[in-house]
């Protein structure tokens, strides 16, 4: 029997996952940054650590949760605007066959649990599941999609998220340069 809902719950797992592997890289940045600053020693008398520990993972859990909450929503969209625009399909038998990939991001994320001491190889896991999902995708609609229109896809995917990635780093830095620039000297 085969059921087309039985990896429906992957993209959540693989969302948690990240979350909570980039939630404990940063609980142990933020706590050993508070004790060189000599501020963990003041929030123990409030909380004990465990509980600062504890808040820590929670807070940073549903800060990134949401963030990849958002990029999956993104991508979604991103992946519905290039089918309506470069394919033929009506019935939404392309959409069914991009979902395959799901395995992609929750093998990686499987992966960046158990390396979750090292931010890169977390980064890193997360960008060639992407790009792994991207290829997969490609092969999986290339039979049903023309030439230029697998072009246009292609073109679309990589056009729409690096402006998006070189707007937020252009903003970051933007802010970053105002920030240093209001510092009294």
């Amino acid at each position: 029997m085969k059921n087309q809902y039985l990896t429906g719950h992957l993209p959540l797992i693989s969302i948690l996952l990240f979350s909570f592997s980039l939630s404990l890289f940063g609980q142990r940045f933020a706590l050993s940054w508070l004790e060189d600053n000599g501020i963990l020693t003041g929030m123990t008398q409030i909380l004990s650590e465990n509980e600062i520990r504890l808040a820590l993972i929670v807070v940073l859990l549903l800060l990134f949760f949401m963030i990849f909450s958002a990029l999956k929503l993104l991508a979604d969209t991103i992946n519905s605007l290039s089918l309506l625009f470069f394919s033929n399909d009506g019935e939404g038998a392309l959409w069914q066959k991009m979902h395959g990939g799901a395995w992609i991001y929750f093998g990686a994320s499987i992966l960046s649990l158990i390396t979750n001491r090292f931010l890169l190889i977390i980064v890193i896991l997360f960008i060639a599941a992407s790009f792994a999902y991207l290829l997969v995708v490609i092969y999986r609609i290339a039979e049903s999609l023309s030439i230029p229109g697998l072009i246009g896809f292609v073109c679309f995917q990589l056009l729409f998220w690096a402006a998006f990635l070189f707007t937020i780093i252009y903003f970051i830095f933007r802010l970053y340069n105002t920030f240093v620039a209001s510092l009294p000297l």
